[in-house]
């Protein structure tokens, strides 16, 4: 089981930017999806983005492609979510999550934002503003 604790949230400006970060222990292989989900008030939670640890690769939720950067430092064992030109829309509780499960594919291991991810964080708030 894999502890994971979220930072950075906060409230931004429509057009604005946040980064989360999300540090990882517990951890036992190096090989991971870690993610970020979030849910908005009154709605389902969703995914954002999801990286695999080893090969780096990445994936996007439609919303946010374009505006947000999930990217992994494996030596600070974190995670991190840049968002840029947030909306009101992007106002959410964001979790961050990790599973050993990771799809292998041509060009290496490769993460979904599947709702069964094994691990999650507390989450944090981001809270965008007209």
């Amino acid at each position: 089981q894999v502890r994971l604790v979220e930072s950075g949230g906060g409230s931004a400006q429509a057009g604005g930017s946040l980064k989360l970060s999300c540090v990882a222990s517990g951890y036992t292989v190096s090989s991971y999806c870690v993610a970020w989900f979030r849910q908005p008030p009154g709605k389902e939670r969703e995914g954002v983005a999801a990286i695999a640890t080893g090969s780096g690769r990445t994936h996007y939720a439609d919303s946010v492609k374009g505006r947000f950067t999930i990217s992994r430092d494996n030596t600070k064992n974190t995670l991190y979510l840049e968002m840029n030109n947030l909306r009101p829309e992007d106002t959410a509780m964001y979790y961050c999550a990790a599973d050993p499960l990771v799809s292998l594919g041509p060009g290496g291991g490769y993460c979904y934002t599947r709702p069964d991810y094994r691990d999650w964080g507390q989450g944090t708030q981001v809270t965008v503003s007209s």
